[in-house]
C-alpha cells in the first residue's frame, strides 16, 4: 500500500505503529520495522528485513535482501547493505545474560558499501565511502576511501566514489578514477580526500548512472 506519506510497503510486511519512514522509502516482501525506527526518504528495503527500534537510517539507503539492523546501528545517507550481511551489537552475547544496556555502537558512514556476507563485529565506525568486501569480517574502524578485504578485514587500497581501486597516481600526485574521472589526493595524515566533490555533496546527475563494470576497470 501507499499511505499519506508517500512510502510503499509490501502487503506481507509490517511498519509498527511509531516507526518513521520517509516519503519514496520502498519495503519490500517479509520485511519487519519496530517501533521507534527512523528511515529516510527514497530508500530501498529488499526482502526479509528486520529494522529495530533504536535505528536511524539516513536518505537513499539501499538494504539488500537478508539484512537485520538492531539496536545501536546507525546508518548515514547513501548507504548500500548487500544481500546476507550481518550487524551484531554486543561482542560476547550469552543467552543468559542480557546486555540490552550494552549495546556497542556501530557507525556506517555517507556512502559506504558492505558486500555480500559481510560480517560487522560491532563497535567499530566505517568510514564515508568505504567499501567492505564480500565475505570480510570486520573488527575495526575502516578509514574513509578505504576498500577492506578477508578474515579478519584489512586495507587494500584506496577506493573511488564510484566503487573503483584507485591504483596509480599521476605525475602530479594524484589518483583518478578511471569510470568518472574524479580527483583524489592523500594527506599528510594518511587520508584519502576527493579534489572535485566534497564528501557530503551529492553527485552530479550525469554521474549517477555506471558506465564502467569492476572487472573492467580491474583489467
Amino acid at each position: 500500500m501507499i499511505n499519506k506519506l508517500n512510502y510503499f510497503v509490501h502487503e506481507s510486511s509490517y511498519v509498527d505503529e511509531g516507526a518513521i519512514i520517509g516519503r519514496g522509502t520502498k519495503i519490500w516482501h517479509f520485511s519487519h520495522i519496530l517501533f521507534g525506527a527512523v528511515i529516510g526518504q527514497n530508500c530501498n528495503l529488499g526482502q526479509n528485513v528486520c529494522v529495530s527500534g533504536d535505528v536511524r537510517i539516513g536518505d537513499n539507503v539501499k538494504i539488500q535482501n537478508n539484512v537485520s539492523v538492531y539496536d545501536g546501528v546507525d546508518i548515514e545517507d547513501d548507504v548500500f547493505l548487500g544481500p546476507s550481511c550481518v550487524l551484531t551489537n554486543v561482542s560476547n552475547p550469552r543467552s543468559e545474560i542480557s546486555r540490552k544496556n550494552l549495546y556497542e555502537k556501530t557507525l556506517i558512514q555517507k556512502g559506504a558499501t558492505i558486500g555480500a556476507n559481510a560480517t560487522i563485529v560491532c563497535g567499530v565506525t566505517i568510514g564515508c565511502y568505504a567499501f567492505v568486501a564480500a565475505g570480510a569480517v570486520v573488527t575495526k574502524d575502516i578509514p574513509d576511501y578505504t576498500m577492506v578485504m578477508g578474515v579478519p578485514a584489512e586495507p587494500a587500497g584506496w577506493i573511488s566514489r564510484h566503487g573503483h581501486r584507485l591504483k596509480e597516481k599521476t605525475t602530479d600526485g594524484f589518483y583518478i578514477c578511471t569510470e568518472s574521472g574524479l580527483k583524489y589526493r592523500e594527506t599528510e595524515n594518511n587520508k584519502l580526500i576527493c579534489l572535485d566533490l566534497e564528501e557530503n555533496q551529492p553527485l552530479p546527475e550525469e554521474m549517477r548512472t555506471g558506465k564502467m563494470t569492476y572487472k573492467h576497470n580491474k583489467g
